[in-house]
């Protein structure tokens, strides 16, 4: 009798133990059941506003970039979005490819942006897509005319890119009319300015073996371009133009810069 009530008393304890493990054990399933949907709805990732499996990967020498909202100061103090001019486009590099193939060498050409560096680029450059909700667009490594590191640019942090020169040019004077309306740079093209002083020079032209050929032309040099060439940029409060180096006419040795 008495080692069967010893029996029975092993059971129960061993009985009450178990449920005391185990009702923990349920719950803290449970908690996690609930916590994995949420937490896959946050990683979600959608394209276009349509949820795909995972992040993209951009191939060859695309660049995956998402869209800087700049603003520049009227003199008159009033603050304009830069993408209501017909001005480059800022971005910050998401995702890059590793770099096209050379279709005569097959040699792979490094892609000369990664993920975290901020570019500089054409306005109409490259594909306008909605990823994770942030307006973004897809260009190519060709299409980044600067790049560089930090939130702003700055002549310290900014590098052409490839075969771009970075010329410093004397400041556009707005014009006022009678009525006090100011007419914009763009509308009065025969004060085009096609000259100024080298400030900063990329790597070179890119040839088919993937090297560098140098940059023509070096910093502190005079330079004339081509009339309507190159992209305005404003840096430090100064003015710019990124001009590639083909678009170079000639160098005057005549006169120095004085930064």
């Amino acid at each position: 009798m008495t080692v069967l009530r010893t029996a029975l008393l092993l059971m129960v304890t061993s009985s009450l133990s178990v449920q005391a493990w185990v009702s923990p054990t349920l719950g803290f399933l449970a908690r996690q059941q609930r916590t994995i949907p949420t937490q896959l709805q946050d990683m979600a990732v959608t394209l276009d506003g349509e949820q795909i499996r995972g992040p993209i990967t951009p191939l060859g020498n695309f660049v995956l970039v998402k869209v800087k909202d700049t603003l520049q100061a009227t003199a008159g103090g009033v603050l304009l979005p830069d993408q209501s001019k017909e001005r480059p486009t800022e971005g910050l590099v998401m995702e890059a490819g590793p770099g096209k193939i050379h279709p005569h060498t097959g040699i792979r050409i490094t892609n000369p942006v990664t993920a975290g560096v901020s570019v500089l680029y054409g306005k109409f450059d490259g594909k306008p897509i909605e990823y994770k909700g942030e307006e973004c667009q897809m260009i190519r490594d060709d299409d980044v005319m600067l790049y560089y590191t930090g939130v702003t640019m700055s002549l310290e942090n900014v590098t052409p890119c490839r075969d771009y020169v970075l010329i410093e040019v004397p400041p556009k004077q707005e014009q006022l009319t009678s009525s006090g309306v100011v007419i914009a740079d763009m509308v009065t093209k025969e004060d085009e300015v096609c000259e100024g002083f080298v400030v900063k020079v990329g790597k070179g032209r890119l040839n088919s073996s993937g090297e560098f050929s140098p940059s023509p032309v070096a910093i502190g040099e005079k330079v004339k371009f081509k009339d309507y060439a190159g992209n305005d940029v404003r840096i430090e409060g100064k003015d710019f133009v990124l001009v590639r180096m083909v678009e170079i006419l000639c160098t005057d040795v005549s006169e120095e810069h004085s930064p």
